[in-house]
C-alpha cells in the first residue's frame, strides 16, 4: 500500500465503508506540517460515495446528510481533527502486536490521533439515511496547535454546528464515554522593580526577590475563599509555574522578573475570573513598590476553557450502551470545549492516550488497535442511527 491508494480502495469486498482501509491510507499522509494532502484524501473519500464537501475558509471539511438544518428534528454533529505533531511517524501494520494480545494494530503517526477515531466517525457518516434528522461531519484543521478551525465553526453567523442536539468529538478514549474535561490556560506574571548595584541591593527594587511572594502566592491559590469546588470527576484546578526570566547580570539587583504558568481549570471557572482572581491574589503577595501584571500567551483562538456534560444526556446513555466503556473525564485538552457550550458534547474513540510501556499518541510507537477501530465504528453507527430517529 502507497500514500496514492484512491479513495475508493476505502471500500470493502461488499461495497460498503471499511474504516480500517481508510485508516491505513490515511496514517500514510503526513498531516504534521501541512494537512492539505490528507485534506484531499478524505474529500476524495467523501466525494466516492456520493457526498459533495465543502472546505470553508477556515479550512474545515463540512458534509452532512439529511434534511436543511432549519427542518431538522435532531442533528447529530460529528467532529475530530486531521493534523498531528511533529515528527511524521511511518505507517505500519503488525499482525501479532503485543499491544493488542498478538491482535493487528496499525502504527503511525495520527493512527490514534486522531485518524483512528475518523475512520469511526466516517463508517457512522456514511451508514445512517437520515429521513427527519440531519448529522454533519466537522472535521478541522488545527486541533494540536490553535484550534483555528474549530472556532470559527462556532463563532460564524452561520455555524453549521451551533444548533447541534448533540455533538461527538473523536479523540482516543479506549471506547469510553468522556463528559468532562480540564481546560488550559497559559500565562506570564510580569514583575517590574528598578536596577542597583549588587554592591548596595538597597537602593534598588529586586524583581527576581519579589518572585518568594509569588511561587507562595501560586502554592496557596486553590486554597481561597472564592477557589473552584473539587469537580466531582475531574478533581482540583491546578496551578503550575513553568518557565522563569530574571535579571541581566550578575552584579545587579535585577528590574525585571517573568513567570509563565500552567493552569488546568475545571468548571466553572472561565479564563477571565482565573485572570482577575489570580492578579487580586498576586497583588496582595509583592510589595508594593513591584509592579505587576498578568497577560494571557497571545492566541488569535479563545483557550480551550473547562467543560461538561451531563452524564445523564441522551447523547452520553446511548453511546455508553452502545460502546459498552465506561463514562468518566477525558484527560487532555480538546475542542470539545468548543462546542460544548451549545450542545451535549461528549468525547469518544479508539485508541489510547497512553498505555502500559508509557506515552502512544504523540511518541514514536503510536499505534490503535484494529478491532477497536471497528468495535468504535460498529458503536457509533448504532448511536448516530438511534439518536436520529
Amino acid at each position: 500500500m502507497t500514500g496514492t491508494d484512491s479513495a475508493d480502495e476505502t471500500d470493502g469486498d461488499d461495497g460498503a465503508f471499511d474504516p480500517i482501509t481508510f485508516l491505513e491510507t490515511a496514517v500514510q499522509h503526513p498531516s504534521h506540517e501541512d494537512v492539505g494532502s490528507m485534506r484531499e484524501h478524505l474529500c476524495e473519500t467523501l466525494e466516492t460515495r456520493g457526498i459533495d464537501p465543502r472546505v470553508d475558509d477556515a479550512g474545515n471539511v463540512l458534509a452532512s446528510r439529511g434534511v436543511p438544518q432549519r427542518e431538522a428534528e435532531t442533528h447529530v454533529v460529528l467532529n475530530t481533527h486531521i493534523d498531528t505533531v511533529s515528527p511524521h511517524v511511518p505507517y505500519e501494520r503488525d499482525e501479532d502486536a503485543a499491544e493488542a494480545d498478538g491482535g493487528p494494530v496499525v502504527r503511525g503517526r495520527g493512527s490514534c490521533d486522531a485518524k483512528g477515531p475518523l475512520a469511526a466517525l466516517l463508517s457512522a457518516f456514511f451508514a445512517v439515511e437520515p429521513t427527519d434528522g440531519r448529522v454533519t461531519l466537522a472535521i478541522t484543521p488545527d486541533e494540536e496547535v490553535l484550534s483555528t478551525g474549530a472556532y470559527a465553526l462556532v463563532s460564524s453567523d452561520e455555524s453549521p454546528t451551533r444548533d447541534a442536539d448533540a455533538v461527538i468529538v473523536g479523540e482516543p478514549t479506549d471506547l469510553d464515554v468522556c463528559t468532562a474535561a480540564k481546560g488550559r490556560f497559559q500565562g506570564t506574571i510580569h514583575l517590574t522593580g528598578t536596577n542597583a548595584h549588587a554592591a548596595e541591593p538597597e537602593t534598588g527594587t529586586n524583581a527576581v526577590a519579589a518572585l518568594e511572594g509569588v511561587l507562595e502566592a501560586i502554592r496557596t491559590f486553590g486554597d481561597r475563599a472564592d477557589a473552584p469546588p473539587i469537580h466531582p470527576q475531574l478533581g482540583a484546578a491546578t496551578l503550575t509555574p513553568t518557565v522563569v526570566e530574571g535579571g541581566d547580570a550578575t552584579n545587579q539587583v535585577p528590574a525585571d522578573c517573568a513567570l509563565t504558568v500552567d493552569r488546568r481549570s475545571v468548571p466553572p471557572e472561565t479564563a477571565a475570573e482565573f485572570r482577575d482572581s489570580l492578579t487580586a491574589r498576586l497583588r496582595a503577595a509583592v510589595p508594593d513598590d513591584v509592579g505587576l501584571e498578568f497577560r494571557f500567551t497571545d492566541r488569535p483562538t479563545p483557550f480551550l476553557e473547562a467543560w461538561e456534560t451531563d452524564p445523564d444526556a441522551a447523547v452520553v446513555d446511548v453511546l455508553a450502551d452502545a460502546a459498552g466503556g465506561d463514562v468518566r473525564p477525558f484527560t487532555a485538552a480538546t475542542e470539545a470545549s468548543y462546542f460544548a457550550a451549545d450542545a451535549p458534547t461528549v468525547v469518544f474513540g479508539p485508541g489510547v492516550l497512553a498505555d502500559d510501556e508509557g506515552a502512544v499518541a504523540h511518541a514514536p510507537r503510536e499505534y490503535v488497535r484494529v478491532d477497536a477501530v471497528r468495535e468504535a465504528a460498529r458503536a457509533l453507527e448504532a448511536t448516530v442511527a438511534d439518536l436520529l430517529e
